[in-house]
């Protein structure tokens, strides 16, 4: 078995209830398990070289906290993830009957003298953490 790189950054999320998540990141949003631990409520996800790791808040495993864990658990949390075919996830994720944050749009964002662009959507999971969902449009000129 060949081991992938692990990225920088791997976001951990605190779940409610890792049955309910697990079905929304790898049946609706196409994630795939890279690992799991059942005996601590945790699992390692992975969706087109985006890596996310998911944990039950009142499992046996080790927690990290700074302050006590209130529902919506996603509260300020947006996760940008890049996937190769948006639409397609859009329509997958409307067919799951799930309500969207933010329709799929076309945006441009400024960056130093360009604009970028995203076509995207925001999706919420069960826990009220943010998943803004893009495939980039390049970039063009900023209008003056």
């Amino acid at each position: 078995m060949i081991e992938l790189p692990v990225p920088s950054l791997v976001p951990e999320l605190d779940v409610s209830d890792l049955d309910k998540s697990l079905p929304f990141y790898v049946g609706i949003l196409g994630f795939t398990v890279r690992f799991h631990r059942p005996e601590e409520r945790f699992v390692y996800l992975e969706r087109e070289g985006a890596h996310l790791m998911l944990e039950e808040a009142l499992g046996p495993g080790r927690r990290f906290r700074t302050a006590e864990l209130l529902q919506p658990y996603g509260r300020g949390v947006n996760l940008q993830i890049r996937a190769s075919d948006v639409i397609a996830l859009h329509d997958n994720v409307l067919l799951a009957g799930l309500s969207l944050v933010v329709d799929l749009e076309e945006r441009w964002y400024r960056k130093n003298g360009i604009e970028r662009g995203n076509q995207q959507f925001v999706v919420a999971d069960p826990d009220g953490y943010l998943l803004r969902f893009y495939t980039d449009l390049g970039s063009r000129q900023l209008a003056v």
